[in-house]
């Protein structure tokens, strides 16, 4: 079965592409443009095929080197997210190099943390609906995501979930005790903290919707955030900092993690 393509966002493909032009201009291979820059050559490849969204130190050694006189390095301000955005695909992608993540989700389980039949149920009840090989494709896709939680040890994952979560009979009991599992086998990798907010802990401003913060190897920090039929990345400091100390309050009432293990597992008890 083929796994449906994430459209890529168009900056960097276009980013991607000059880089590559620019760089066959003056002759110029991709192996010393990557020992130069300290990338590995398939690092640089898949910035130039827009696959990965072109780094500053990238396009700054690529303008030296190609004589751009500026061309190549101004484009990374066109990189950013623009404000206020549905632009759920361009999250995805930088989440894939993010070294830290951190998400709060007030209705269901995080989509890094859920099994792979509780991902199913929630996309074949999907609305708008849609052909089962789209669901499958999905549903394979969420899982591929996870990978980055043992695949890369040094990034550091934050999850704080909100009790309501783990008590929506998402496909029913015995799918939501298995999925409470996966919850504490997550909660044992050295990388990954999950942490419960009570119902009666919780502050109003946790009610509004989840959110998730990442920061990329640049230490750039994005903000999303999710409702219905949208979603919004965010890049702009002002912004990016009032959802993080939103978080950080969210955090504070939440459980600590060992108390948070041991109420994930009465909530399985409950069920």
């Amino acid at each position: 079965m083929t796994k449906e393509p994430a459209q890529l966002p168009a900056t960097w493909r276009y980013c991607g592409d000059q880089l590559k032009l620019w760089r066959a201009r003056v002759g110029l291979s991709r192996e010393d443009l990557a020992e130069e820059a300290n990338y590995d050559a398939e690092y640089v490849k898949s910035m130039e095929q827009g696959r990965r969204r072109p780094t500053l130190r990238m396009l700054q050694v690529a303008d030296q080197m190609c004589r751009a006189h500026g061309m190549l390095e101004s484009a990374h301000k066109y990189l950013n997210p623009e404000k206020c955005h549905e632009r759920s695909t361009e999250f995805m992608a930088l989440e894939k190099d993010a070294i830290t993540l951190h998400w709060f989700e007030c209705l269901l389980i995080p989509g890094l943390l859920q099994t792979e039949e509780y991902a199913r149920e929630l996309m074949s009840h999907g609305f708008p609906p849609v052909e089962d090989d789209l669901v499958e494709a999905r549903v394979a896709f969420r899982l591929e995501r996870q990978e980055k939680l043992e695949a890369e040890p040094t990034a550091l994952f934050s999850f704080v979930i909100y009790e309501a979560a783990m008590r929506t009979m998402v496909g029913g009991a015995e799918v939501m005790k298995r999925q409470l599992d996966r919850l504490l086998e997550r909660q044992r990798l050295r990388n990954v903290s999950i942490q419960v907010l009570p119902t009666g802990r919780a502050p109003y401003q946790a009610l509004s919707g989840p959110v998730v913060l990442l920061e990329t190897a640049e230490h750039q920090t994005y903000a999303y955030s999710m409702a219905q039929g949208a979603s919004t990345l965010q890049s702009e400091p002002g912004d990016v900092s009032e959802l993080a100390h939103l978080y950080g309050m969210i955090r504070m009432q939440a459980l600590g993690v060992e108390d948070s293990d041991a109420y994930i597992r009465k909530v399985a008890a409950d069920l």
